[in-house]
């Protein structure tokens, strides 16, 4: 009787908590950018006290009451950072590794995304995608009219860099859904973790980023990709062409992460300052070849386990 009246009591505090966070993200310009990070919080430290049919309790109170608190439009909100919180701290009330549970946050964080885009699509007609390229698109032509009516010959090669730009924003239009669900769940576990410790939860630690090794079968996916892209050689704008250059994305990323684990490998086993791979990282994405090099160090990596041979010479 005691621990449900302790658990009742907790969460009305954490839905309290969520409430007004949920008020300042939606109605604080600026601020609300920040706090919108802080919105899986009430949900992850509940999932990771108690147990699952009282956490989806709690999701659906909280996806409520944001209905009530900021409309019909905020409930996605709730819904997705709700859920993904909320799967979270299941994983840690398991015992789950750190990466296993950024995992499953990014999935399901993702699954949100793509579903709640899907429905504004069907439902309701609206294609944020389609309008923002739109936007792009039209800024790009207003530029190169004021170019005109000042006299200056807009260069056509940049024009046509700008149209293969966005077209390929358009192709990559999944990959970037991924890519960023990943990196908002990345940023809820570092601003909500310190918090659950801070609560006596039991917080898995990331092992050192030096150590991380994906599975070598990413490495067979990529060749795979490759072979089929100078095989088939899709045109343009048809299904297959979506499809490799979308996997091609995303397995070329995972490449580089590797290559960029390699680095930390290295400098960590030569004594080198710690400066060293941090610039190497910023390079990444101010010099293309440094990243096509740290690719290919990636590929040499998985394939032929260059940091055992790096650890045997040692």
């Amino acid at each position: 009787m005691m621990k449900n009246t302790y658990k009742l009591t907790e969460g009305s505090i954490l839905l309290a908590i969520f409430a007004v966070l949920l008020l300042i993200t939606l109605y604080v310009p600026g601020l609300g950018l920040v706090v919108n990070f802080f919105l899986s919080l009430p949900f992850l430290l509940f999932g990771a006290k108690h147990d699952w049919k009282s956490t989806a309790v709690f999701t659906l109170a909280a996806v409520l009451l944001s209905m009530i608190l900021g409309s019909f439009l905020a409930m996605p909100l709730a819904f997705a950072y709700g859920t993904t919180g909320a799967v979270m701290g299941y994983m840690v009330r398991e015992g789950k590794s750190k990466l296993a549970v950024f995992i499953a946050g990014s999935v399901v964080f993702l699954v949100n995304i793509v579903a709640q885009y899907a429905v504004s699509v069907v439902l309701f007609k609206i294609n944020f995608i389609e309008e923002l390229l739109g936007i792009f698109r039209s800024s790009v032509d207003q530029s190169i009219k004021m170019l005109e009516q000042l006299g200056q010959a807009p260069d056509e090669k940049l024009i046509k860099q700008f149209e293969q730009m966005v077209d390929m924003m358009e192709t990559l239009m999944p990959s970037m859904f991924v890519m960023a669900s990943f990196m908002v769940v990345f940023i809820l576990q570092l601003v909500s973790f310190p918090f659950l410790k801070r609560f006596g939860v039991n917080v898995p630690k990331w092992r050192p980023f030096r150590e991380l090794t994906l599975p070598k079968s990413i490495l067979w996916y990529y060749l795979f990709t490759m072979i089929a892209a100078i095989l088939i050689q899709p045109e343009k704008g048809t299904y297959w062409f979506w499809v490799i250059s979308n996997l091609s994305f995303i397995l070329q990323m995972l490449m580089v992460l590797q290559g960029l684990s390699l680095v930390f490998y290295f400098t960590h086993a030569k004594g080198y300052p710690k400066a060293v791979p941090i610039v190497v990282t910023v390079l990444i994405f101010l010099l293309p070849f440094v990243l096509y090099i740290v690719r290919i160090l990636g590929i040499i990596d998985l394939g032929f386990d260059l940091r055992r041979r790096l650890g045997e010479k040692k």
